[in-house]
């Protein structure tokens, strides 16, 4: 069952495949298994940027996109999926969203994809420097000229999100249709207060990041020790402060247990029943990884469930 993103024609599988990882701690051959076997679940948007992964050591940036590439140019399957990329974060010693800036580095992504469109191009961050209908102007002329089929934004505050919205809509030009926030069942909140009812009210359809709280929700990490040495360590440090994060996971446990699914199923199974959400995005390392969330997308959530998950995380 697939999920429109906003108004664009565009819709996607309940769950979306993070290409974060690919270059980094998914190698070239992990990653192209990870690709084939989420294509042949029935899966079909791929969020990448052209910024992943900057932050690993030696790398610049465009690793992950160029491994997709590769991936499209061996698999024959590049019409099979829907590519996301993004824009804006600091990559090759420069960041923003001016007109120029967009223009150089969707080329780049094109290039590095070894492809002729990108489906969605998010703007990765926003550009405060910038005005937005400077990079609505922008990014229009990509859709124009057939380099791009949709736009989306991620991170950005309300307020920049409403005025680019309103923007587009004053200037005749295409708008915003996805939003990328971080949203799951610890992270939820700052979503769920600024976000979720402007998603609502512009029917955006929302594909989130951190579905599973950078693994904590799988329930592999039970205690501190659990993330030492681990790539992302200092990011789930929070997740252990207070009792909150250990009674998400005793209800994640409680309700898993009565499925026959997994934490993880369950977590997203969650995330996907939340209004506005068309499909959190996942990443993963393994091919075994992926067939566990995938089972995500078979699990429905009753009200006793939500309510129990809901309480557990407030």
């Amino acid at each position: 069952m697939t999920r429109p993103l906003g108004r664009s024609g565009l819709a996607t599988a309940p769950i979306v495949l993070g290409g974060n990882v690919f270059g980094w701690t998914a190698d070239e051959a992990t990653s192209f298994a990870i690709l084939d076997r989420f294509v042949e679940s029935g899966f079909n948007l791929i969020d990448t940027a052209n910024s992943y992964s900057v932050w690993a050591p030696g790398h610049a940036g465009g690793e992950s996109e160029t491994i997709i590439g590769k991936w499209f140019k061996r698999s024959g399957r590049r019409d099979a999926v829907l590519i996301a990329t993004k824009v804006g974060m600091k990559v090759g010693g420069e960041e923003g969203l001016k007109r120029a800036q967009i223009e150089k580095h969707v080329e780049a992504s094109l290039k590095r994809l070894q492809t002729d469109r990108i489906d969605l191009y998010q703007t990765h961050k926003d550009d405060l420097g910038t005005p937005v209908e400077e990079t609505l102007e922008a990014l229009a002329a990509l859709v124009k000229a057939g380099k791009v089929r949709a736009i989306g934004a991620s991170q950005y505050k309300p307020d920049r999100l409403r005025e680019s919205l309103e923007a587009a809509k004053r200037l005749g030009l295409p708008r915003y249709e996805t939003l990328q926030p971080e949203f799951n069942l610890y992270d939820r909140a700052g979503f769920e207060r600024d976000y979720q009812p402007l998603a609502v009210e512009y029917g955006l359809a929302v594909i989130p990041f951190f579905g599973l709280a950078k693994g904590f929700l799988s329930g592999k990490y039970r205690k501190a020790s659990d993330i030492e040495g681990r790539p992302r360590a200092a990011g789930l440090k929070k997740y252990f402060e207070g009792d909150r994060g250990m009674r998400i996971l005793a209800a994640l446990d409680a309700v898993s247990t009565r499925l026959g699914a997994t934490p993880a199923q369950v977590s997203l199974a969650w995330n996907m029943a939340q209004p506005a959400i068309a499909a959190p995005i996942v990443s993963v390392t393994s091919v075994a990884q992926l067939d566990e969330i995938a089972g995500a997308a078979k699990i429905h959530l009753d009200a006793e469930a939500l309510a129990e998950l809901d309480r557990a995380s407030a």
